[in-house]
């Protein structure tokens, strides 16, 4: 019984650590990327889409978050986030093993994908593993930590080159990079605190809090014309970032509060995006009575 529970515990411990409220983050842009890159209904539903998807759902987020939280051991340790909704790494062999073992099974999406895909898997893992270590630790030089976080898109961009067979339109790239600097970097201003305590230089800290808000706004608003360039209707939802991000300024809604609501926002947006998509696939009407 007590092995039973601490296994159990050791579970909870690696799903907290894995940040399910950001699942969607890195799976959401491989659905995305199906959705863009199929040109018919059985497209969509290839074994190799779903194990694509179901990879990046739990064993990449244990990857990129568990390098992150061995890395920032002794940053976390004066972090607020890591008292409810996150964990604190206390050492030991478990956390590292995942991170390998998560890695292992992320070289099988090599094996899955054709070589249009393989740029964006290695660029991915890449980035990945070198925000959070050494030699790069990206996360600690202004604006590369930033930039850094377009991984968060070469997932979805891997999918669409997985169904396509070649690469997502170069805007589109464009776009979904400037969204993501911006995500990442207003994720980062309830940190500036403690990261300026621990002596991390991020873009957040030598900004400050009201000039990040105004260069989230700036790669939104930019990330909206790149889309735009693809698609118009794209680049109008995507305009919904920087109206948020002015409105929360504006309101004087706590940042720290307002960080939680971009997993639903991202995930409508998502959505919209997807379904969006399908149409091209299944027109309404041929759905509609």
């Amino acid at each position: 019984m007590e092995a039973y529970a601490g296994v159990a515990a050791r579970g909870r411990y690696l799903l907290k650590l894995s940040r399910p409220r950001f699942w969607f983050y890195l799976a959401g842009p491989v659905v995305v990327g199906v959705a863009f890159g199929a040109a018919s209904v059985p497209e969509l539903f290839r074994p190799a889409n779903v194990l694509l998807f179901g990879y990046f759902v739990l064993p990449a987020n244990l990857f990129l978050y568990g390098v992150n939280d061995v890395f920032d051991r002794d940053v976390d340790e004066a972090n607020p986030k890591k008292e409810a909704k996150e964990v604190r790494y206390a050492g030991g062999p478990l956390v590292p093993a995942v991170v390998v073992g998560s890695l292992v099974l992320g070289a099988g999406t090599f094996a899955i994908t054709p070589t249009a895909a393989w740029p964006f898997l290695a660029g991915f893992f890449l980035l990945g593993a070198e925000y959070s270590a050494p030699p790069f630790r990206f996360k600690t030089t202004p604006l590369l930590d930033s930039v850094s976080n377009g991984l968060y898109v070469l997932p979805g961009a891997a999918a669409f080159a997985l169904v396509a067979g070649q690469a997502p339109p170069l805007a589109a790239l464009v776009g979904a990079w400037l969204w993501a600097m911006g995500m990442h970097t207003f994720s980062a201003i309830p940190d500036i605190v403690p990261d300026r305590e621990a002596g991390i230089r991020t873009t957040a800290t030598v900004l400050g809090e009201e000039r990040t808000y105004a260069y989230c706004a700036v790669c939104w608003l930019a990330s909206a014309v790149a889309f735009a360039v693809v698609d118009n209707r794209i680049g109008v939802l995507l305009l919904a970032y920087p109206v948020v991000v002015f409105g929360i300024y504006w309101s004087g809604i706590a940042v720290d509060r307002a960080y939680w609501w971009y997993p639903a926002i991202n995930t409508v947006v998502g959505a919209v995006l997807t379904m969006g998509a399908l149409t091209r696939i299944v027109p309404p009407e041929a759905v509609l009575p």
